[in-house]
């Protein structure tokens, strides 16, 4: 089980037919958002032509304005981590559908700036990472680290770098948790 966003959920491991199984996984999203009143046409998912090489999946899609973003990387396949994408909105929506949260929260949990790959590699490079690193446990240790040197009770503390340091944190906290 793989915990993400608060929920546990079961990865799967995908042997063959991994571009069929990614146009699924594609086509399960879609549907999933159009019950909620996203209309497909505001739907974003990028397909790997190779579903079965290391890849990142990521969904983009719009409603009221507001762009909506999800991605995973944490699974040995592109098509396996498009699958834990698709698990983790479905949860979601059918949290929105079931009455246990608002579209308005559904809408918080997923909303990001038009600007936030911009903010993820600066992040990056504060914590002095590789511009594709995507193991959380990396940056918590470097984040721990600099939170003891920059913290304002400390003798070699600042303020200001703190602030972006947890800014930084919270950001790829959000892209790999």
């Amino acid at each position: 089980m793989v915990k993400i966003k608060g929920h546990e959920i079961d990865p799967i491991i995908i042997k063959s037919a991994g571009n069929r199984r990614a146009m699924q996984f594609k086509n399960n999203i879609i549907t999933v958002l159009r019950k909620i009143g996203i209309n497909e046409n505001d739907v974003d998912i990028p397909l790997e032509r190779v579903a079965m090489k290391k890849a990142k999946a990521s969904a983009t899609w719009y409603l009221s304005d507001h762009r909506m973003h999800y991605s995973h990387n944490l699974q040995s396949r592109y098509v396996e981590n498009l699958h834990m994408l698709f698990k983790v909105i479905e949860i979601e929506a059918n949290r929105v559908i079931s009455g246990d949260i608002t579209l308005s929260d559904f809408i918080l949990e997923f909303k990001e700036d038009s600007d936030v790959y911009d903010k993820r590699k600066e992040a990056r490079e504060f914590f002095e990472c590789d511009h594709d690193e995507s193991d959380f446990e990396v940056i918590n240790k470097k984040y721990k680290l600099m939170a003891k040197e920059l913290h304002p009770d400390m003798p070699t503390g600042d303020t200001e770098k703190f602030k972006k340091l947890n800014i930084a944190h919270k950001i790829l906290k959000r892209e790999l948790t």
